[in-house]
């Protein structure tokens, strides 16, 4: 499972300079309720200064998991002429799967970057599962239907 230090690496260095002409857009929540994972206000949600928009940066703000539901983005994705969509972020198991099924329900053609996802630990009423368990899980399921799922950046070209 990567480390959150080194998805962002990948995700601002490797996946731009692997298709520096498609252009990037970031993603990012508009919060969650108080205290959830997701609540921008608290600091369990709060974008990490890391992974701050770099100046230039597109941001499409989204209330849902799927970045395409209500926002600009099938727009952005349309306008720049692309049907193959590059997913790269956090969390596998939602923002990453919603997303990637959207593009999907669409038209595109989503691809998944794997060791540039990340998640957390989840429970269940049952039982606890780690968060490699529920990143793999989420990736099984994006690669069962919705699209591709390579290993790294390298694995784009």
């Amino acid at each position: 499972m990567p480390k959150p230090a080194t998805v962002l690496r990948r995700r601002r260095v490797e996946l731009p300079a692997e298709r520096p002409d498609q252009g990037v857009d970031r993603v990012e929540p508009a919060g969650g309720g108080e205290g959830a994972p997701y609540d921008i206000r608290a600091e369990i949600g709060r974008i990490h200064p890391k992974a701050a928009p770099v100046e230039g940066e597109a941001v499409v703000v989204k209330q849902v998991p799927n970045a395409f539901l209500d926002t600009d983005l099938a727009g952005r994705v349309d306008a720049a002429g692309n049907k193959d969509v590059v997913i790269a972020g956090f969390m596998t198991h939602m923002c990453v799967a919603f997303t990637a099924q959207g593009a999907f329900l669409r038209g595109n053609r989503p691809t998944v970057v794997a060791d540039a996802c990340a998640t957390r630990p989840l429970r269940t009423a049952v039982a606890e599962v780690s968060a490699e368990q529920v990143h793999h899980s989420a990736l099984a399921t994006i690669e069962d239907l919705y699209g591709v799922v390579v290993p790294s950046a390298a694995s784009l070209s």
